[in-house]
């Protein structure tokens, strides 16, 4: 059940609010004086709303008592939702404590079913909130037990989607099983990876990292097994390959769908035996290496293509870690921007939403790009738009906006029966704009 805190001097007032709201099963606190509200609410009642009114002493019609307990409610309890109830003397100041934050306002006397309506949608925003809060500490009590349960090497995240992703990583890591992580370049790969081998049987010995992309085809073998001198043209001594070097540890393959056919046969033996020979010698050799690999490409439609193997492909993919781009991610933006940012550099509200709105094609790597030269730009402390040198979307076109006429304002507050928010919405404007318009034509609630 909500509960309600009506702060209001006048007794009638608060037995017909308690009488209306005990009907539709919401209870109700009465305060008769500012100083008591505010007992009540910092002695820790469960209070869903309040509804206060503007004036509290004899003969005062200013609404300076009302806006001095808004403001005193609203510093201690910023999200809790306030209703002002209020006369036409002081409709200015309610007016502009709405453009302050309180949710709405009620004329006295107030008819019951615009009040009923107002109050339940603010309650179901307030149930909203408190589902969403609780979602989020759900959220980070899963957090903070990953981290005190296993070694994250420092991954930020915050999102939800990253969450699985990480929590799997720290599950299937007790597994020697081949890993293999999708998503797209600059996504973060390389953190998952490195969260296997930090919580793996063989996290002691070494992580070797091989970027299949970025070596020509004709020396991806060589760099995985080794060549034995004179193997291939400038091999003038031998040399270890990364399974050697990964031998007792982790061996990440990034861009595997790089690797070349012949690559992919002996690679698949190696997963299959543990045994392989350089090029250029038969003499094979025995190692224990996990292999995790990874890509950004669709190897399904390489195998109908004919370019990668099949079996190799299911010996790769015994588990799957998917990792989304960072725009499916958009809970990782702000923690992660935070940690590239150097101490002293804090982002200002305007370069935070401008990172939350930016697509991130090119995924965290643009992001971390993106904070490095803000901060060499920034002239002071503060990081701002300009700094981020974001491209700008191109705005969609857009239909003139015509002004609502006083009759289409009329006929939308009488289908709202009277609620400001609602007639708001139907227009297409906010509260404050629609209670502008409202005080330019004359027109008043109810």
């Amino acid at each position: 059940m909500s509960t309600i805190l009506v702060i209001d001097d006048n007794p009638a007032v608060a037995t017909a609010l308690e009488v209306l709201f005990s009907l539709h099963d919401i209870a109700t606190l009465h305060a008769a004086s500012p100083a008591a509200g505010l007992a009540l609410l910092d002695g820790g009642e469960a209070v869903d709303l309040v509804i206060q009114d503007m004036n509290f002493s004899a003969d005062t019609t200013s609404g300076d008592e009302g806006r001095a307990l808004y403001e005193a409610i609203r510093q201690r309890h910023p999200d809790l939702p306030v209703v002002l109830l209020t006369a036409w003397t002081h409709l200015e100041s309610a007016v502009e404590l709405i453009k302050a934050g309180a949710a709405d306002y009620v004329a006295k006397p107030w008819q019951d079913a615009k009040l009923l309506a107002t109050v339940n949608n603010l309650l179901e925003l307030a149930e909203a909130r408190r589902e969403l809060d609780l979602r989020r500490d759900g959220e980070r009590r899963r957090r903070d037990d990953l981290a005190r349960r296993y070694d994250l090497r420092g991954a930020v995240f915050a999102d939800p989607a990253s969450e699985r992703v990480v929590a799997l990583a720290c599950q299937v890591a007790r597994s020697e099983l081949p890993v293999l992580i999708t998503g797209p370049n600059g996504a973060g790969k390389e953190k998952i990876a490195e969260i296997i081998q930090a919580n793996s049987p063989v996290r002691e010995g070494p992580f070797v990292t091989v970027n299949c992309g970025a070596l020509p085809a004709e020396l991806i073998e060589a760099e995985l097994f080794g060549a034995e001198a004179g193997a291939y043209t400038g091999a003038n001594k031998a040399r270890e390959g990364k399974f050697e070097a990964a031998d007792g540890g982790t061996l990440f393959l990034d861009e595997i769908g790089n690797l070349p056919p012949a690559g992919q046969m002996k690679l698949l033996r190696v997963l299959e035996t543990g045994r392989f020979a350089r090029l250029g010698s038969n003499r094979e050799r025995q190692v224990r290496v996990r292999v995790v690999s990874a890509t950004n490409a669709e190897l399904p439609a390489m195998i109908r293509d004919g370019t990668f193997r099949e079996d190799l492909y299911y010996r790769l993919n015994t588990i799957e870690l998917a990792l989304p781009p960072l725009a499916e991610r958009p809970g990782d933006i702000l923690p992660l921007a935070e940690r590239f940012l150097d101490d002293g550099k804090v982002l200002s509200a305007p370069a935070a939403a401008a990172l939350q709105r930016h697509p991130w094609p090119g995924n965290v790597r643009e992001l971390r790009n993106a904070l490095q030269r803000a901060q060499l730009l920034a002239t002071g402390p503060r990081i701002e738009v300009a700094d981020l040198g974001l491209p700008r979307a191109p705005a969609p076109p857009r239909a003139p906006a015509r002004e609502p006429e006083r009759e289409q304002i009329e006929a939308a507050l009488r289908r709202a029966g009277g609620v400001i928010a609602q007639a708001a919405a139907e227009l297409g404007m906010s509260r404050q704009a629609l209670y502008r318009r409202m005080e330019r034509h004359g027109l008043k609630e109810g």
